[in-house]
């Protein structure tokens, strides 16, 4: 067991657009009219602010860990900034890791806090992947939902409180197996076309990512336990990543018992960055994750990207 990174979750906020459809009885939300990527994740950042019983001028560094923003430049976090913070000077980035943003950047920001460089570290995840999607696929189309959750990472004193193990991985054979082409340097906008509009949409190929997760992700699991000594049965709840309805078989495979994770995909479909970060504080909000309980965050993004943390509450 190496060194736990100290730090707590001491507030948290969450947004769900107003606006829902179903699918085969499952549930998915898009965001209406009235709402936008960025009004979500400043609702989520005011709740968690609050609950958190700071002022904006506690926050030591704003980050925005969205799989995609409302524009390239700037940053999302800068906008972000410009809603809750403007006339301050508190520092503001985005991490993207896409749909594994948020635990990239808990993992990340969990050093920085712990180091003593930041005390308080507001996180959010908020994306609106129904904008981007093909309705030909059907497979995303009836998968993906908008939403927003944000958290307030701070120090803690207790030593056996915070971050206590994380692991990322990439297999870059799954670079092209979900990604979105068009929009930036690769295919500006400028040549966008009605014959290459599929370019500037979401493309998954759902059964290759699929095969590679199921290929790496077991022993990405096993290479976790043997550096960290950390198994299934150390841990009292784990999040995954509300990839896709193959949620279950992905668990199985790696020896995760049934009871031993959250499945809300019929009920919230997967919210890209904002899935685990979602999950998170509804059961923090509801108590079902206490104190002390030892959770873990995991789940898979383009890339192909894999990630594991495991936080002491």
């Amino acid at each position: 067991m190496k060194s736990i990174r100290s730090c707590r979750i001491t507030g948290y906020g969450t947004y769900l657009p107003s606006k829902t459809v179903t699918f085969n009885g499952e549930t998915r939300y898009r965001i209406s009219d009235n709402e936008s990527q960025l009004s979500m994740a400043v609702e989520a950042c005011k709740q968690a602010i609050g609950a958190a019983k700071v002022k904006i001028e506690d926050i030591d560094c704003i980050v925005s860990a969205s799989a995609v923003a409302p524009q390239p430049i700037p940053c999302m976090a800068a906008l972000i900034h410009e809603q809750i913070a403007i006339g301050t000077d508190i520092p503001a980035l985005d991490i993207n890791t896409t749909c594994t943003s948020f635990i990239t950047a808990l993992d990340t920001m969990s050093y920085l806090v712990s180091a003593g460089r930041y005390r308080n570290v507001l996180i959010v995840s908020s994306d609106v992947g129904s904008l981007g999607l093909n309705p030909k696929q059907r497979e995303s189309y009836e998968l993906f939902s908008d939403g927003a959750a944000a958290i307030v990472l701070s120090s803690s004193t207790e030593k056996s409180q915070g971050v206590i193990a994380s692991m990322q991985r990439t297999w870059s054979e799954g670079a092209h197996s979900t990604e979105i082409r068009g929009g930036l340097t690769n295919l500006h906008p400028k040549n966008y076309s009605e014959e290459n509009k599929e370019d500037f949409m979401f493309d998954m190929d759902g059964r290759t990512v699929l095969r590679i997760a199921a290929t790496h992700l077991p022993k990405m699991f096993d290479d976790f336990k043997a550096e960290y000594g950390i198994g299934f049965d150390d841990i009292d709840l784990i999040i995954p990543h509300q990839a896709s309805r193959a949620l279950d078989m992905i668990m199985k495979r790696m020896g995760a018992p049934k009871d031993s994770y959250v499945n809300w995909v019929p009920k919230y479909g997967n919210m890209v960055s904002a899935s685990v970060p979602f999950i998170l504080c509804k059961l923090l909000e509801d108590s079902s994750i206490q104190k002390s309980n030892k959770v873990l965050l995991c789940g898979t993004a383009a890339g192909l990207t894999a990630n594991i943390v495991v936080m002491e509450i």
